[in-house]
């Protein structure tokens, strides 16, 4: 009764053992191939799953996105230009059956042929393309590997170029060439610099020089100005001065003349130059004289300032309109301020002139 009971528990345990065997978990981002005796049953899904034991076979396969890294190899540009080029690939597995019945290793025949592909395209293109079109060669390669490797049932997402690295001989070329191109860009800079400088410090002179031109003009014409005003200021009091001597010269008699002709040769006797003085007794000789010959010795009346203004004319129409102070300060201030109205003008033209030609310089810089 032991024994029967311990091939129970015995069969009981194998039978047991045989089922758990069959059970087969898939995870949520996997699929499965199903394979009885050699021969595809079916697709399982993620989750529980049971399959015969002992003659089942099942494959998972990963559908999450999987990187493959591309070894660096040495390719030949098309300018004979010996570079190192490496990459990344992004594949996802689309179709289980296709990725395990179609290929032996979908891995390692996408990374051959990723590397297949590259040494390919790249050989086509100059060594200045690679450095400077890696999107293109990016797009050209996935869309090329993405076309073979739909046969087995893989998606090439993405392809990236993760490094050009050319040789020593051509790197310490394109170093010396980016050298030169630097020096280059340093003294057409330089040149500029110093073409603008030369452009700003002519045009400074040059407003300098319109500056002090204008206002030696404006000293000119304020000298000149002035020596006019004090030249008639200086004739309006010399004619203010005859006018007053004529006047006062009217009531004068004999007498009065005799008296101021005595003075006049007390004040030609102070003078400090030689001089002749006649007596009066040669005078009177000469009166006599004067008398025998018929003159007479009877000074003229002289005439009325009425009969003055007959002669000569009014005062105001002989000197003209005598100008007041406060018309020769008028006068002055319209001058300075057609002056400075001038040279307001003057500025904002130079200052025309300044901006046009900086807009010009700048244009052509733009244009080189």
């Amino acid at each position: 009764m032991a024994v029967e009971m311990i091939i129970a528990i015995f069969i009981a345990v194998a039978i047991l053992i045989l089922f758990i065997s069959g059970v087969a978990i898939i995870q949520p981002y996997e699929q499965a191939l199903w394979i009885v005796l050699g021969q595809y049953r079916k697709r399982l899904n993620p989750g529980f799953n049971w399959v015969y034991p002992l003659i089942s076979d099942v494959i998972r396969l990963d559908l999450r996105t999987q990187v493959l890294d591309v070894p660096r190899q040495e390719v030949i540009t098309k300018d004979n230009s010996p570079t190192n080029v490496d990459a990344i690939v992004y594949i996802r597995v689309i179709d289980p059956e296709k990725a395990y019945f179609e290929v032996v290793n979908y891995h390692v025949a996408t990374v051959s042929l990723a590397q297949t592909t590259l040494r390919s395209v790249v050989g086509d293109m100059e060594l200045d393309e690679i450095l400077y079109n890696r999107d293109f060669i990016n797009t050209k390669l996935r869309d090329i590997l993405d076309h073979a490797t739909d046969a087995w049932g893989v998606k090439v997402e993405a392809v990236e170029i993760r490094e050009v690295d050319p040789v020593g001989t051509v790197k310490t070329a394109m170093e010396e060439q980016t050298s030169a191109e630097r020096k280059r860009r340093a003294a057409i800079l330089l040149a500029d610099g110093q073409k603008k400088a030369a452009i700003l410090e002519a045009e400074g002179s040059k407003q300098a020089r319109i500056l002090s031109a204008e206002g030696v003009r404006q000293s000119k014409i304020l000298e000149a100005e002035g020596e006019r005003l004090s030249q008639i200021l200086r004739a309006q009091g010399e004619a203010q001065g005859l006018r007053i001597l004529a006047v006062g010269a009217v009531p004068l008699d004999k007498k009065a003349l005799t008296v101021l002709t005595m003075d006049m040769m007390k004040t030609v006797a102070n003078g400090q130059s030689t001089k002749i003085i006649f007596p009066m007794e040669i005078s009177r000789m000469i009166d006599q004289a004067a008398k025998y010959l018929g003159a007479s010795d009877k000074v003229p009346e002289v005439g009325t300032a009425t009969d003055t203004e007959k002669i000569v004319g009014k005062p105001d129409e002989v000197l003209g309109k005598i100008p007041r102070p406060e018309d020769l300060m008028n006068e002055l201030e319209s001058i300075e301020k057609e002056m400075a109205r001038e040279t307001e003008e003057s500025l904002k033209q130079a200052e025309k002139i300044k901006s046009s030609e900086l807009q010009a310089g700048k244009k052509k810089s733009n244009q080189e």
